[in-house]
């Protein structure tokens, strides 16, 4: 055949190939290895992984940067899928839906104040902070609404806020002669709570960032039993 009087045409993409989701290019949590690597352990233990193929996969689980990197790892082993489709599927569990109150008031004055633990969180929380330090952690917060917002002042002192890796996290603020710095954090899940931070700073500090590798988990059964 006659090459230049019929030239090859390039090859069309293929149509039903996979895409790569949003997510995939997130970067991976200690959180987010662990869950893999708890997937590995099990098919080694069930006898579909032999301990060298194991060990090979355990090092690309920890070398792994970003969630697209973790998921081909695990995604021949039915346990994989399996949690996937779980984590679809449970929604969210929140609270009764009450109406806004003056909310819960932290007030550190040269001294210091923590609001840490296994702790039920309100749609609003008043942060006051002169000459003293606040520090709000939320990583095991059951949160009964899925807007949270937190009022940040920090005068001549500091306020930190600690989220955990896998709920939204917004804010706005000022600082005057301050710091007032929000890490912002979207979840992939679009229910998940959404924890929104604002105030000012004035000669002091305000932070705001995600723990890492701590997650929300669990979070209907948590708040069950909360409240049973």
């Amino acid at each position: 055949m006659d090459l230049e009087k019929h030239p090859q045409k390039p090859a069309a993409p293929a149509e039903n190939g996979p895409a790569a989701r949003p997510s995939d290019s997130m970067r991976a949590s200690d959180a987010d290895r662990d869950r893999i690597a708890d997937i590995l352990r099990d098919a080694l233990a069930e006898g579909r992984l032999d301990a060298e193929e194991h060990s090979e996969r355990i090092e690309a689980v920890y070398r792994a940067k970003t969630l697209g990197e973790l998921q081909p790892i695990v995604q021949d082993l039915p346990a994989a899928a399996a949690a996937a489709k779980a984590r679809e599927a449970a929604p969210y569990g929140y609270g009764p839906e009450v109406g806004a109150g003056p909310g819960e008031n932290l007030v550190a004055v040269f001294s210091s104040t923590v609001r840490k633990g296994r702790w039920s969180i309100g749609q609003r929380t008043n942060a006051y902070s002169i000459f003293g330090s606040i520090e709000i952690d939320l990583t095991e917060a059951l949160f009964q609404q899925r807007v949270t917002v937190i009022n940040a002042t920090s005068i001549f002192g500091s306020v930190e806020v600690r989220v955990p890796e896998n709920i939204t996290l917004r804010g706005t603020g000022s600082g005057l002669f301050g710091n007032f710095e929000i890490r912002a954090l979207e979840a992939a899940n679009p229910d998940a709570p959404v924890v929104v931070v604002s105030g000012y700073s004035v000669f002091g500090h305000v932070e705001a960032k995600p723990k890492r590798g701590r997650r929300v988990a669990d979070l209907h059964n948590r708040l069950r039993k909360y409240l049973s």
